[in-house]
């Protein structure tokens, strides 16, 4: 019998969205988010030392935290628009990044004309894990490597 510690689980779900200075598309940003996701979204601000010329605490973008069975149900959806594959580089330790071109690619997500045609960027991270046993858990869940 085996540890269930030892078991590995998702530990989060992040989806994030940069968007610059531009603070309409910050708006359609965290509008996107909440409809996907169905949490409010938090804005991201820039450090206190920033480089490129942009000024502290400026909004950027907007991220979303999803754990547990909300975490795994999105995670489906995602594993359906990439078609359950990945490349290697996207892989390390215990933790994987997918970009998703367009939300409506989403299943159950409705084009809104408000929001427009954007993407956003899906980091998992899992627990306690090392890059091999990431890439056998995927295979497991069914994604190709």
């Amino acid at each position: 019998k085996e540890n269930p510690m030892r078991e590995i689980r998702v530990e989060k779900v992040t989806l994030n969205m940069g968007c610059g200075s531009d603070q309409d598309k910050l708006k359609r940003a965290v509008k996107l988010l909440n409809m996907v996701s169905g949490q409010k979204p938090i804005i991201t601000k820039t450090h206190k030392r920033t480089k490129f010329g942009m000024a502290q605490k400026k909004p950027i973008g907007a991220k979303v935290t999803l754990r547990k069975d909300r975490a795994e149900k999105f995670l489906k959806d995602v594993f359906s628009v990439v078609d359950k594959e990945l490349k290697e580089g996207q892989i390390n330790d215990g933790n994987f990044s997918i970009g998703i071109k367009e939300y409506i690619d989403l299943p159950n997500v409705k084009y809104d004309p408000d929001i427009g045609v954007i993407g956003l960027d899906v980091s998992v991270t899992l627990e306690r894990i090392t890059k091999d046993e990431t890439i056998q858990w995927l295979k497991n869940f069914g994604v190709r490597i």
